[in-house]
């Protein structure tokens, strides 16, 4: 991949949208200060480890091992700028970003290693192993199969080999005797599909035969084509070859490149009970997030941070703002449609963000929305489940119901790949599970 663009199933970056760099002016742990919420000592770290949890936003291609990073790229002859942990650390893959474009820059990396059927596998399998060990017991991973798509290795054969690693350590985990007995509740996958809004020359080896193809179309109609192709990919390995695709999502730069470009793909997914979640309300205002609901029949929320900021609006056609965000959500709050929050990607990649108690989340939670903790990209922003769980109590003063119903609604709202009613069965065995460890670190 080439400085010229970079194109990622998480977002977009390309150079008109690059800031010049400047030190960073925030910090993952920042002072707290007169007023803020006091923390819940007894809430410790070993407890929320011990927890069942979910994670419905992790993107595949943001979230490999590093070591595996580094054994691929040589495989492949992929240049990186350093070939051990601490040197990636230091240059790509650091604490803090300067601007998303700093953030983003990674993604070449990870996404040029996985163009084998091989290398997802392994990667897919590892991510489900890193969640496993602390104490993800359902996960919904998500990635662009078009970004993985060149001679040889179709979108179904991306999904497949996915889908594959995911098996595998699952099958692998659930062998365990408290699984199989049933003491505990069992490790379980989804993949979700994206899309993306936009994307150019360089994103990948089948968006440049795609835009070749076609030099004469408008670009977005091009970018709706592909999406409506990844949704019938989507649909079809789920239902011919009965891999765990459970949802389709729409990722990408939001500013400039509406949802409603893209409404034949997700008209595709709702006909076809696929479920839907949109990245919307991180980079741009509410009105991209009721485009979302409106346009794309979305039954969660990527991220979702500006839904209640009036002063995020840019639609010069909304008079009374207050009043749009007052009714806007009311109507997510009514219907349940989950924000998946990631606080510490939030932080990273918002410069008008500095520091976590300038976050949504609590006024978010004050409204009763539905929200769930995720980790986004657990390379880019070096985090866990645990990590994003232990923010929230820590530095937003979280206290144990905040933490049970942030948990179980990850359950809840999840793309659950069985029927409904095992869904309840898993909810239910995961809610005592979730009591025992309670009522053991609490007695």
């Amino acid at each position: 991949m080439t400085r010229v663009q970079v194109e990622v199933s998480r977002g977009v970056a390309t150079p008109r949208a690059y800031r010049k760099p400047r030190p960073p002016r925030y910090a993952l742990r920042p002072i707290r200060l007169p007023g803020d919420p006091v923390p819940d000592s007894r809430i410790t770290r070993a407890f929320v480890a011990d927890l069942p949890k979910s994670d419905l936003h992790v993107h595949l291609d943001g979230s490999l091992r590093i070591p595996t990073l580094i054994e691929l790229a040589r495989e492949s002859r992929l240049e990186l700028p350093s070939y051990t942990e601490a040197g990636l650390r230091e240059t790509v893959y650091k604490e803090r970003y300067t601007s998303l474009g700093d953030y983003l820059k990674g993604f070449r990396y990870t996404v040029g290693v996985m163009q084998t059927a091989e290398a997802l596998e392994r990667i897919a399998a590892e991510l489900a192993e890193d969640n496993q060990a602390e104490g993800v017991r359902y996960l919904e991973v998500r990635f662009a199969p078009q970004l993985h798509v060149r001679p040889g290795l179709d979108a179904i054969q991306v999904l497949a080999a996915v889908d594959r690693g995911l098996r595998r350590a699952r099958d692998a985990f659930n062998r365990r005797p408290e699984i199989a007995e049933g003491r505990e509740p069992h490790f379980e996958y989804g993949i979700i599909c994206c899309a993306l809004r936009m994307f150019g020359a360089g994103s990948s080896c089948h968006y440049d035969t795609l835009l070749a193809a076609h030099p004469f179309t408008r670009p977005k109609d091009v970018y709706a084509m592909a999406s409506l192709d990844a949704a019938r990919a989507a649909v079809l390995a789920r239902d011919t070859l009965g891999l765990q695709v459970v949802g389709f999502d729409l990722a990408g730069e939001e500013a400039g490149y509406p949802a409603s470009a893209h409404k034949a793909a997700f008209e595709l997914a709702h006909k076809h009970f696929l479920k839907r979640t949109v990245h919307a309300g991180e980079a741009y205002g509410p009105e991209s997030i009721f485009q979302a609901i409106t346009d794309l029949h979305t039954d969660r929320i990527g991220h979702g941070t500006y839904l209640l900021e009036a002063d995020q609006i840019r639609d010069p056609e909304i008079e009374d703002r207050e009043r749009y965000v007052e009714k806007l959500g009311n109507y997510v709050a009514d219907r349940r449609i989950t924000l998946e929050i990631c606080l510490t990607s939030n932080l990273q990649t918002n410069p008008e963000m500095t520091s976590l108690q300038q976050h949504t989340f609590r006024k978010l939670r004050a409204a009763r929305i539905s929200t769930t903790l995720c980790t986004d990209n657990r390379l880019m922003s070096n985090t866990t489940v645990t990590n994003e769980l232990m923010l929230a109590v820590e530095q937003l003063g979280f206290d144990r119901h905040d933490l049970k119903s942030i948990i179980i609604y990850g359950f809840k709202r999840s793309f659950w790949p069985g029927d409904y009613l095992s869904k309840r069965q898993y909810v239910r065995q995961v809610i005592d599970h979730y009591d025992a460890v309670e009522r053991r670190h609490f007695a």
